[in-house]
């Protein structure tokens, strides 16, 4: 596949001659008879629309302000599915569609469960790829794009709500589209949050009894936190309740504990033992 930073951009709609309220979408795809007619039909819709004749990379779809996104496979290459799942996984408000060459029921199963909302098999008519996409827009309710959220320092920590991911330094935590829905919604309460209402929050429904899902998504949002950020400690346990984020050096932590009289070695349920922030 390449460098995806090195994508072309080879046509863009001017975002200043078109109305901020039509959806923005870009298109990866080499076919040039396709492009032109698909370009006119979007254009006569008064949509934003960027063709791009090779893949680029996550932080330059984000930079877009895209609605949606269509790729054909083929043109990414033999990366393709890691493609398509770190997309569908960092972006999870965008509308994403596939549309490229005959493939297997395998292979558009595997497309659909990494996250894409549709897939189309050419040759099709653009006029049945814009309906896919609009229909695709209205499920993720993405006609109108919320306003930026400036970056927020915590600890050795840079939430950047534009890339749904952390920073320490300039290196990227990595964390997928639920790990940072978690983390927003925990940074965002100066209170400790139950499991079920972060479950109603992030998963969008009640939690079932004994669904450990926030448990498990926090154990891993906590490994990537300390292995990126191995000095602090930024999401305490309060036991049989829920999750408080509250960031704090190991050291400090480790003090507090103490004030509030908490025997750390004997203590299997401590807030701030490395050893069990885990579970």
């Amino acid at each position: 596949m390449g460098d995806m930073s090195s994508g072309r951009i080879d046509q863009a709609v001017p975002i200043s001659a078109r109305s901020h309220s039509q959806p923005r979408l870009a298109v990866i795809d080499r076919d040039p008879g396709f492009m032109q007619v698909l370009s006119k039909r979007l254009s006569a819709r008064g949509w934003d629309h960027r063709a791009l004749s090779s893949p680029v990379t996550v932080d330059a779809l984000v930079a877009m302000r895209l609605n949606a996104l269509v790729v054909d496979l083929a043109v990414v290459g033999p990366d393709g599915w890691e493609y398509l799942d770190r997309v569908c996984s960092r972006l999870g408000g965008l509308a994403v569609v596939v549309c490229t060459g005959p493939s297997s029921v395998a292979q558009r199963v595997r497309g659909l469960r990494l996250g894409a909302d549709a897939w189309i098999t050419k040759p099709c008519h653009p006029e049945e790829l814009i309906t896919v996409v609009e229909a695709a827009l209205r499920r993720h309710r993405r006609v109108a794009l919320p306003e930026l959220e400036a970056p927020t320092a915590v600890g050795e920590l840079t939430i950047r709500h534009d890339l749904h991911q952390v920073y320490v330094g300039e290196i990227n935590v990595e964390l997928t589209a639920r790990e940072f829905e978690i983390l927003h919604l925990l940074a965002q309460s100066d209170r400790v949050l139950r499991r079920e209402e972060i479950y109603e929050r992030v998963w969008g429904y009640a939690m079932a009894h004994g669904d450990r899902s926030v448990d498990v998504f926090v154990r891993k949002l906590r490994q990537k936190l300390r292995s990126a950020s191995p000095g602090w400690s930024y999401i305490h346990t309060h036991f049989g309740v829920g999750y408080r984020f509250a960031p704090q050096p190991e050291d400090a932590a480790l003090e507090t504990q103490l004030e509030a009289g908490h025997e750390v070695g004997n203590n299997p349920f401590t807030t701030f033992s490395p050893a069990v922030n885990a579970s």
